[in-house]
Protein backbone atom coordinates (compact mmCIF):
# COMPACT_ATOMS: atom_id res chain seq x y z
CA UNK A 1 0.00 0.00 0.00
CA UNK A 2 1.47 3.54 -0.98
CA UNK A 3 1.49 6.66 0.80
CA UNK A 4 -1.18 8.15 -1.14
CA UNK A 5 -3.77 5.28 -0.41
CA UNK A 6 -2.75 5.10 2.88
CA UNK A 7 -3.42 8.98 3.59
CA UNK A 8 -6.63 8.55 1.50
CA UNK A 9 -7.92 5.74 3.77
CA UNK A 10 -6.86 8.41 6.97
CA UNK A 11 -8.62 10.99 5.44
CA UNK A 12 -12.05 8.77 4.86
CA UNK A 13 -11.86 7.27 8.96
CA UNK A 14 -11.38 10.98 9.77
CA UNK A 15 -14.15 12.19 7.34
CA UNK A 16 -16.53 9.46 8.67
CA UNK A 17 -15.71 9.92 12.46
CA UNK A 18 -16.62 14.01 11.93
CA UNK A 19 -19.94 12.99 9.99
CA UNK A 20 -21.01 10.20 12.83
CA UNK A 21 -20.56 12.97 15.50
CA UNK A 22 -22.34 15.74 13.84
CA UNK A 23 -25.49 13.07 12.95
CA UNK A 24 -25.36 12.06 16.55
CA UNK A 25 -25.38 15.98 17.83
CA UNK A 26 -28.37 16.45 15.50
CA UNK A 27 -30.17 13.69 17.12
CA UNK A 28 -29.93 14.52 20.97
CA UNK A 29 -30.56 18.70 19.73
CA UNK A 30 -34.35 20.21 20.12
CA UNK A 31 -35.45 21.60 17.16
CA UNK A 32 -36.25 25.43 18.07
CA UNK A 33 -39.03 25.48 15.60
CA UNK A 34 -41.42 26.51 17.38
CA UNK A 35 -42.19 29.56 19.61
CA UNK A 36 -39.33 31.14 20.99
CA UNK A 37 -41.98 32.76 24.15
CA UNK A 38 -42.98 28.94 24.62
CA UNK A 39 -39.94 28.27 26.77
CA UNK A 40 -39.61 31.92 28.33
CA UNK A 41 -40.65 32.11 32.25
CA UNK A 42 -42.93 34.98 32.75
CA UNK A 43 -41.77 37.87 35.48
CA UNK A 44 -43.53 35.74 38.34
CA UNK A 45 -42.18 32.61 37.36
CA UNK A 46 -38.46 33.62 36.87
CA UNK A 47 -39.00 35.76 40.38
CA UNK A 48 -40.28 32.80 42.40
CA UNK A 49 -37.97 30.57 41.61
CA UNK A 50 -34.51 33.16 42.81
CA UNK A 51 -36.58 33.66 46.04
CA UNK A 52 -37.15 29.66 45.90
CA UNK A 53 -33.42 29.38 45.21
CA UNK A 54 -32.36 32.05 47.62
CA UNK A 55 -33.62 29.40 50.00
CA UNK A 56 -32.11 26.56 49.08
CA UNK A 57 -28.72 29.02 49.13
CA UNK A 58 -28.65 30.23 52.74
CA UNK A 59 -29.01 26.46 53.90
CA UNK A 60 -25.87 25.50 51.87
CA UNK A 61 -23.10 24.74 54.49
CA UNK A 62 -20.21 26.20 52.75
CA UNK A 63 -19.65 29.92 52.36
CA UNK A 64 -17.62 29.38 48.81
CA UNK A 65 -20.28 27.70 47.38
CA UNK A 66 -23.08 30.08 48.58
CA UNK A 67 -21.14 32.73 47.04
CA UNK A 68 -20.32 30.80 43.82
CA UNK A 69 -24.33 29.83 43.03
CA UNK A 70 -25.48 33.44 44.21
CA UNK A 71 -23.19 35.19 41.57
CA UNK A 72 -23.72 32.89 38.79
CA UNK A 73 -27.89 31.74 39.58
CA UNK A 74 -29.10 35.10 40.31
CA UNK A 75 -26.71 37.44 38.97
CA UNK A 76 -26.38 35.86 35.91
CA UNK A 77 -22.36 36.14 36.18
CA UNK A 78 -20.26 33.97 34.42
CA UNK A 79 -18.16 31.35 35.97
CA UNK A 80 -15.12 33.62 34.39
CA UNK A 81 -16.32 36.86 36.05
CA UNK A 82 -17.06 34.68 39.51
CA UNK A 83 -12.99 33.21 39.52
CA UNK A 84 -12.08 36.77 39.01
CA UNK A 85 -13.83 38.41 42.12
CA UNK A 86 -12.92 35.49 44.29
CA UNK A 87 -9.42 35.45 42.77
CA UNK A 88 -9.07 31.83 42.19
CA UNK A 89 -9.16 29.87 38.89
CA UNK A 90 -12.51 28.90 37.01
CA UNK A 91 -11.76 25.30 37.30
CA UNK A 92 -12.36 25.40 41.03
CA UNK A 93 -15.30 27.84 40.64
CA UNK A 94 -16.80 25.26 38.84
CA UNK A 95 -15.59 22.63 41.20
CA UNK A 96 -17.53 24.58 43.93
CA UNK A 97 -20.22 24.68 41.86
CA UNK A 98 -20.68 21.62 41.26
CA UNK A 99 -20.76 20.36 44.67
CA UNK A 100 -23.05 22.94 45.75
CA UNK A 101 -25.51 21.59 43.13
CA UNK A 102 -25.05 17.98 43.78
CA UNK A 103 -25.77 19.15 48.08
CA UNK A 104 -28.61 20.97 46.44
CA UNK A 105 -29.79 18.47 44.69
CA UNK A 106 -29.56 16.49 47.78
CA UNK A 107 -31.77 18.95 49.87
CA UNK A 108 -34.87 19.25 47.16
CA UNK A 109 -34.73 15.24 46.73
CA UNK A 110 -35.27 15.06 51.02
Amino acid sequence: MGAIEHYRRELYRIAWRMQYREKRDRKREVSMECSPDLFQPSFAEESDNKVMLQSYINKLVCEASKKVIYEIYINDKTEAQVARELKITQQAVNKWKKKALRELCQMMSL
